[in-house]
């Protein structure tokens, strides 16, 4: 399967983002995590951070490896993309009836 280039360039970006906080450990713990997604592009506030780190951190012991990285950032990437189809007017908030909402957290499963 290929991957769009977008994705492509994300995916580098997340490897490099990771490379440079794993410090030798192999893994981030969540201030990493936090410093990686702003070093991508990412702003979350802390009840957005903590939730998406608790649905990725698959052990849950507070580590992240590499590839639990990757589809967190993977995720915040196509949900901001999901957001950024319905914010039309550019201002940041959203307004959505059931329907749309379904459609938006069914398309942001991984």
């Amino acid at each position: 399967m290929l991957l769009a280039a977008s994705t492509q360039v994300v995916i580098q970006k997340v490897q490099q983002a990771f490379s440079d906080l794993e410090r030798g450990r192999g893994y981030l713990v969540h201030d990493d995590v936090y410093e990686g997604l702003v070093k991508i592009g990412f702003s979350l506030d802390s009840p957005a951070f903590y939730t998406v780190c608790e649905s990725f951190d698959q052990k849950k012991n507070g580590r992240f490896r590499l590839d639990d990285f990757i589809s967190l950032c993977i995720f915040v990437q196509s949900s901001r993309n999901l957001f950024n189809s319905f914010d039309t007017s550019k201002q940041g908030r959203v307004t959505l009836d059931l329907n749309q909402f379904i459609y938006c957290t069914a398309n942001c499963r991984i």
